[in-house]
């Protein structure tokens, strides 16, 4: 985009760049209709940032993807995470945002489950879609906090902020278990590139030169996060994605262990392994033998 990187280091910095006030320095939820339109503009956040979109609207980027937002679409940022309006000329916000530091939430029920809302993670183009029912959830959710915010503060507040934004996330995890399921097509043409992801890898020389293929490489391959990637699978499938890959190079060295003459480290090093001893745990987990054992009873 050329712009400078703009720390977005709180909510009253959050608040003030679209022109709104401030209740609470920890969090807030903005009626994007009411915000100050916004030049291009590139920020690292240092806050967890969740925005409704409520109509088609301006092509964001969002680390190094584009989504070209729909009707009632989710995105989530965290801290660290970069994110960035191209636009030329101005851009008016539209639909809602709830942003909160992480201060916020230390010590609360949503601190130790923040790492169960993977979504933060995911992709611009792995946005959640709302239908209209899960939209009016959502916006209660929002409304609430809202409320919240313009009591007067005190000793419960934290506690009661904290709790509704941990029923909204939980609300968001429900609708992409739905939005998994409403896609079946498209998760299961992702599972047959997984597998046809390992099959070539292992039939290239790869493995001896990058090592076993990880979750990540998998997911690049596929335009894919690793979360969101990791997430569909286990979803569909009930297993991690590194169990695949790991099912994979234990059957490859299985052929490699009966019909090859090499040793047992030679073929550690050819399937990835840089220790042979790693490779000799990892298929004694697998098969219940060491690769010696395999070879000399098969």
């Amino acid at each position: 985009m050329g712009q400078n990187i703009i720390q977005l280091k709180s909510v009253s910095q959050f608040n003030t760049e679209r022109g709104q006030s401030t209740e609470h320095p920890l969090v807030t939820v903005l009626d994007q209709s009411k915000s100050t339109p916004l030049s291009p503009t590139k920020w690292i956040s240092s806050l967890y940032i969740v925005f409704l979109k409520d109509s088609k609207c301006s092509e964001i980027k969002y680390g190094r993807n584009h989504y070209d937002y729909q009707d009632s679409t989710m995105m989530f940022v965290a801290p660290g995470q970069v994110m960035g309006i191209e636009e030329d000329g101005i851009y008016q916000p539209n639909g809602w945002a709830l942003a909160f530091h992480p201060d916020l939430i230390h010590g609360s029920s949503l601190s130790t489950h923040m790492a169960d809302y993977s979504f933060f993670s995911y992709n611009a183009n792995e946005a959640l879609h709302l239908s209209e029912r899960e939209r009016k959830t959502i916006m209660d959710c929002l409304l609430n906090i809202q409320l919240e915010l313009a009591q007067s503060i005190d000793k419960h507040s934290r506690k009661l902020i904290a709790s509704n934004i941990e029923l909204l996330l939980n609300y968001c995890l429900r609708f992409y278990d739905r939005q998994f399921i409403t896609r079946e097509h498209a998760v299961k043409d992702v599972l047959v590139k997984f597998e046809n992801i390992l099959n070539e890898y292992y039939q290239s020389d790869k493995p001896s030169s990058l090592g076993i293929p990880s979750v990540s490489y998998c997911a690049d391959e596929l335009h894919l996060s690793s979360n969101y990637f990791g997430d569909l699978v286990k979803r569909e499938t009930g297993r991690t994605a590194l169990e695949f890959i790991h099912e994979k190079v234990i059957n490859c060295a299985k052929d490699l262990i009966l019909n090859e003459r090499k040793s047992i480290s030679e073929i550690a090093y050819d399937i990835g392994f840089q220790y042979p001893q790693h490779f000799t745990r990892l298929f004694k987990k697998h098969v219940g033998q060491t690769p010696l054992q395999f070879r000399n009873l098969n």
